[in-house]
């Protein structure tokens, strides 16, 4: 069997101050056709996965184009139609394949392009004709548009958020996709809009049980997949939401059915998906009363990635005049306040502008006399499903009990080694302050005694009824109460 796999992914929050451009691919992964490494990344789940399944099957498997963006504001024209031609002419040049396998995220939006996803999957069809079996894997924070659906066959979205099942979603893509071209199964879609926007957060009830559910119905009577696609509440988009998606094996009526029941559900649910979100003082207070241990603290408004500039300093100004200590608060993106402390070097006393210098949404940026207590150039953490995510030249600096932790390329914190990579003991910390919204959970848990979610200013504001919406179709739970 010939396949081909490749992807371009990238999340878009249309509210986000910086555009996303070809630079922003690069600096977190642009991989020509034959180029990707020998480690997954974390948008090539489809890729990694064909040459696992290959390897044992002996398929004649063509890699393209894998690109994937950090979460930024709308992606640029150029940007867009030039990797979309790139993959395109990647998957031409391949002709004739069986199978044709792509990484995508669900919520890519670029200048022209409301659903590039259902664009580029238009494409690729009308490219392979009806008779090729077309699939893709998705971020659950997808759009999921009609012109997706119809223009693959199988689209499967990961489960868990924080998003630790990549790989484990995409075998299953590639086994299921194999198994259509074998006419072994003959999957039918049915979707359904939930018309509310909620987030499930699977390291909690009553998201986890759900979530297991939907996991033990799929490859019994006739169930193939069962995917929820939360939505992305920072896309201004027609079809931004929650959706629930599911295939069964040639039984649309079971499958309009089954999607309709687990919407209802969902629906029902809504308001036990709510996660507690206390204001920035709120949040300090109750991790200051606690009975000890280290409590981790989201700041997920200011989270790269649901694509804040990862630089606000609402947080870390109120710990300084609040004369808060043992705190440790990061990632912050600064190249320049990095640059001047890496100059300086370890050891070094020097005053730091920090924070505050992509927008408003930042805040203003905060002064502060700083040790430079840890260098780290090309510092790395461990991302989600053991991927890498690079951070650049970072530094970890020091000012009366509270460390921060500057780097010079954009990403959340996932991996508890962002700090401890760089020297900050998270053990001796009576607070830890993360840029980052749920990924953060799978590691920080681990050493937290609480987990406490923050509403604070920023892009990713969690109070979405302060979005100017002008394209997302309503009513929608939670902007309208009912």
């Amino acid at each position: 069997m010939r396949v081909f796999s490749g992807g371009i992914a990238t999340e878009t929050n249309t509210f986000a101050p910086m555009p996303t451009g070809m630079a922003t691919f690069r600096d977190r992964g642009y991989y020509p056709a034959g180029t990707h490494p020998d480690q997954m990344f974390y948008f090539a789940g489809p890729l990694w996965a064909a040459r696992l399944r290959g390897k044992e099957k002996a398929w004649d498997l063509v890699e393209g184009l894998v690109a994937g963006a950090q979460p930024s504001g709308t992606t640029t024209r150029a940007c867009y139609e030039a990797l979309r031609e790139e993959l395109l002419a990647d998957l031409r040049k391949a002709l004739p394949v069986d199978m044709v396998l792509l990484g995508l995220h669900g919520a890519m939006v670029a200048d022209g392009y409301d659903d590039c996803e259902g664009d580029l999957l238009q494409r690729v069809r009308a490219i392979v004709g009806p008779g090729v079996v077309v699939g893709a894997e998705l971020d659950p924070h997808s759009h999921l548009t009609p012109a997706m659906v119809d223009n693959a066959d199988l689209l499967i979205a990961y489960k868990e958020y924080p998003h630790t099942d990549v790989l484990e979603r995409a075998l299953e893509l590639v086994d299921l996709c194999a198994a259509i071209v074998a006419k072994k199964i003959r999957p039918v879609a049915a979707m359904v809009d939930c018309e509310m926007i909620v987030t499930v957060h699977t390291s909690r009830e009553p998201a986890r049980s759900f979530v297991d559910r939907l996991q033990a119905m799929e490859g019994k009577d006739g169930v193939l997949s069962v995917s929820i696609a939360h939505g992305f509440a920072w896309g201004d988009v027609p079809e931004m939401g929650t959706k629930v998606l599911v295939y069964t094996d040639g039984d649309e009526a079971k499958a309009r059915a089954l999607a309709r029941r687990l919407a209802d559900e969902l629906i029902g649910l809504r308001e036990a998906l709510r996660v507690p979100h206390p204001t920035i003082d709120e949040a300090l207070d109750q991790a200051l009363a606690g009975e000890g241990g280290t409590v981790v603290i989201s700041d997920g408004a200011d989270n790269p990635g649901g694509g804040a500039a990862s630089d606000a300093t609402f947080f870390l100004r109120r710990i300084v005049e609040r004369g808060i200590r043992d705190v440790a608060i990061g990632p912050f993106w600064d190249p320049i306040a990095a640059r001047i402390a890496i100059e300086a070097g370890e050891g070094a006393r020097l005053a730091l502008r920090i924070g505050g210098k992509v927008s408003p949404l930042s805040g203003d940026p905060i002064d502060l006399e700083c040790t430079v207590k840890r260098i780290r150039l090309e510092h790395v953490q461990t991302g989600l499903s053991n991927t890498r995510a690079e951070m650049g030249d970072s530094v970890l600096v020091e000012c009366d009990g509270i460390e921060i932790l500057l780097c010079s390329l954009r990403n959340q914190a996932m991996g508890t080694d962002l700090f401890t990579g760089i020297g900050c003991d998270l053990a001796k910390k009576r607070i830890v302050v993360v840029k980052s919204s749920q990924h953060f959970h799978a590691s920080y848990s681990k050493i937290a005694s609480r987990v406490i979610y923050a509403a604070a200013p920023g892009a990713v504001t969690l109070d979405l009824r302060t979005l100017p919406y002008r394209k997302v179709r309503r009513p929608k739970w939670p902007l309208e109460a009912d």
